[in-house]
């Protein structure tokens, strides 16, 4: 029997990764969020090997299925897809934390996920309105990084602050941050939060006064510095030894 799974939808509990290696990082880092994975008959033997031994160590059905893959992938070379549940994890006190106040780009978010994991920021905090970080878009801009994240989902900076409210230093990327960042001077034991804002936005005005806001310096030239390229720079600063 063909099975029934659509085009993705924000309001469904599933979605998809599309493509070998997203899925192969679901399968190694979010195996239990899994629930089918799907190949279409023109993907190479090593690729569907590899996907049949991973589902088969860890119980997760794994089914040449060219039509489903036909009906759901939103690109022509698309031949494996994951099926997995949707989620949301509580974040870890005892690390960093990196906080995106209403992204509204699923590439963008994707980008600075992948980003993110590739310094060890592993946890991060979404401030609705906010992209949907499980979209098959957000999940191939992640390379499937997505699935080494901890993420969560809060309905404003303040739900956020009080859930980790002195535990951590925290630092808001504005233009008009009171700090450049190569002038900060700060304690590397201590955890931190860094806070960005909205790609056409940034934060609001009143981030000033959450701890200590930070600018990265540029030139005249433009007005602001992409989002993930802003946040790429901030995390090299702050992980770097």
């Amino acid at each position: 029997m063909e099975m029934q799974y659509k085009r993705y939808n924000d309001k469904a509990g599933h979605s998809y990764c599309f493509g070998p290696f997203p899925t192969f990082e679901l399968l190694e880092n979010r195996p239990e969020r899994a629930v089918e994975v799907l190949y279409h008959s023109a993907v190479t033997d090593c690729i569907r090997e590899k996907l049949e031994r991973l589902c088969r160590a860890r119980g997760i059905p794994c089914t040449q299925a060219d039509r489903v893959i036909g009906r759901i992938r939103d690109k022509e070379n698309c031949l494996v897809a994951g099926v997995f549940r949707k989620y949301e994890e509580t974040l870890r006190r005892e690390t960093n934390h990196i906080v995106l106040v209403s992204p509204s780009d699923m590439g963008n978010l994707g980008t600075i996920i992948r980003t993110s994991v590739g310094f060890g920021v592993c946890d991060m905090a979404l401030i609705r309105p906010a992209a949907h970080i499980c979209h098959p878009r957000t999940v191939r801009a992640s390379m499937g990084s997505l699935f080494r994240l901890r993420f969560r989902y809060y309905d404003s900076f303040e739900a956020y602050a009080a859930e980790f409210a002195g535990e951590r230093e925290l630092y808001p990327f504005m233009l008009e941050g009171s700090k450049g960042l190569d002038e900060l001077e700060r304690r590397r034991e201590l955890l931190y939060s860094l806070i960005f804002g909205n790609e056409a936005t940034g934060l609001p005005a009143a981030f000033a006064s959450v701890g200590q806001s930070v600018r990265i310096r540029h030139t005249d030239n433009i007005d602001s510095l992409n989002l993930s390229l802003a946040a790429g720079i901030g995390l090299y600063e702050f992980t770097k030894k």
